[in-house]
């Protein structure tokens, strides 16, 4: 049964251990390095100042985050943030991310957020760091694709190409 609730900071280390093999494993994220659990601590905490944090728990055991911040700083982007969604490795195409997702954007109705933007790591080809399962899973939630950008991260001793995909969740008057 999966529940979704607040992530709180006492759960940086359950989040890192989802978080890390990304960041070791994959060109899904652009960070080389892991951050430490107090790294993370300070992020989530950062984080819950201003967007929701989730987490999704199965039998109490945490499978999953989302979690929303600023899209850009000034003041007239105050309606748009960007999301980020991280599904344990073993977890994946069991719907814990649209859960998450749903809970996420519902949050962010709430407090008036009118677009939802992802910037997602693409290469053409699928390789052994990165599939297009995020940009799947993303247009499955009703995003378009919005802006593609060749060749600007590096990892892996490869270049990565970032798009950006966008999901209008409310009427902007």
């Amino acid at each position: 049964m999966i529940t979704i609730r607040e992530a709180t900071a006492d759960d940086a280390k359950a989040l890192l251990d989802i978080y890390a093999p990304y960041v070791t494993d994959t060109a899904v994220t652009f960070e080389y390095d892991v951050p430490t659990t107090d790294d993370f601590r300070q992020r989530i905490t950062h984080v819950r100042q201003r967007y929701p944090y989730l987490v999704a728990e199965d039998c109490g055991r945490i499978v999953g985050y989302a979690y929303a911040s600023p899209f850009k700083e000034r003041a007239a982007y105050q309606w748009a943030v960007e999301t980020s969604i991280y599904v344990n490795g073993g977890c994946h195409h069991h719907g814990i991310g649209r859960r998450l997702h749903e809970a996420l954007e519902e949050r962010l109705l709430r407090q008036g957020i009118l677009n939802m933007n992802a910037c997602i790591s693409y290469i053409e080809t699928p390789d052994e760091y990165l599939n297009h399962d995020s940009i799947k899973f993303h247009e499955r939630m009703g995003y378009t694709l919005v802006a593609h950008f060749h060749l600007c991260g590096k990892k892996f001793g490869r270049w990565y190409d970032m798009v950006w995909m966008e999901k209008l969740i409310a009427p902007h008057t």
